[in-house]
């Protein structure tokens, strides 16, 4: 079989390397140009907040061809488990789904069987499309295994029930990533914006304990990159640095800075 182009934005393959990797969350703007320009700066992935946004399918599924055809791994949220939801993102050719509100270990289960084919899961077979860069398959069974394989689940947990159940979600047979939501998980706990209360950080180092203990790369969104290399050296593997939105923000509020000193404060 053919070295297939999803290979070269393997994310398993850039986690296995070890290290930390950063990621440019897209917010607004999910087209070719953004996962260029993320490419070019030197981020590890795009990570497509499909949840809270509006996004044209056709002009998300552009993105992530023009990710793959590049190399840059993309991650999205799926806005809810739901079987057409995920089927669309994976036959888009996405290297992972990332599950909003991941409470139970039985809501790890139902999305693995979405994810990955028989006789693991139920995934429908659909070679052509994104997931296999919309060329032909010589080897089904072969394409099939490379996509149960590269194709990571995300459990995000945001909530107190997740983190009450965190134990059972991370050691869930196909978590390949663990993400901490820590804006709605500070509000379920009743510290909405104090990500630094000791109740919130503590439940979040409580899900880095359990993947560290279980090999599973844990990450999150920090507020500032001092916090985030506080996290790294905790043992934390993969985190959202930015939006293109914060990042236009900053750089336009920068450039007034330079411009006009005063008005810009």
């Amino acid at each position: 079989m053919t070295q297939p182009r999803h290979s070269r934005a393997s994310l398993r393959a850039r986690l296995d390397k070890g290290g930390v990797l950063l990621g440019l969350m897209v917010e607004q703007f999910a087209n070719p140009i953004t996962v260029k320009l993320a490419a070019h700066a030197g981020f590890d992935f795009v990570f497509i907040e499909y949840e809270h946004t509006f996004f044209d399918p056709r002009d998300m599924a552009n993105a992530i061809l023009a990710a793959r055809d590049i190399g840059i791994p993309v991650i999205v949220k799926t806005p809810q488990l739901e079987r057409q939801e995920v089927s669309k993102l994976l036959e888009a050719g996405v290297n992972a789904i990332q599950l909003p509100r991941t409470e139970t270990k039985e809501e790890v289960a139902e999305l693995v069987s979405y994810m990955r084919y028989p006789p693991v899961g139920t995934r429908a077979v659909a070679p052509g499309w994104g997931s296999s860069d919309h060329g032909p398959v010589p080897d089904w069974r072969a394409w099939m295994d490379e996509q149960d394989r590269e194709t990571l689940l995300v459990a995000h947990i945001e909530t107190a029930k997740g983190i009450e159940n965190a134990a059972g979600i991370v050691a869930a047979p196909g978590v390949g990533m663990v993400f901490v939501g820590m804006a709605d998980l500070s509000a379920d706990l009743g510290h909405a914006g104090d990500y630094d209360h000791p109740v919130v950080r503590g439940a979040a180092e409580k899900v880095l304990k359990l993947c560290l203990r279980h090999k599973v790369p844990f990450g999150t969104l920090p507020t500032t990159p001092k916090v985030g290399l506080e996290w790294a050296k905790k043992g934390a593997r993969f985190f959202l640095a930015d939006s293109e939105i914060g990042l236009m923000r900053s750089a336009a509020k920068q450039l007034m800075a330079t411009y006009r000193p005063q008005s810009a404060r």
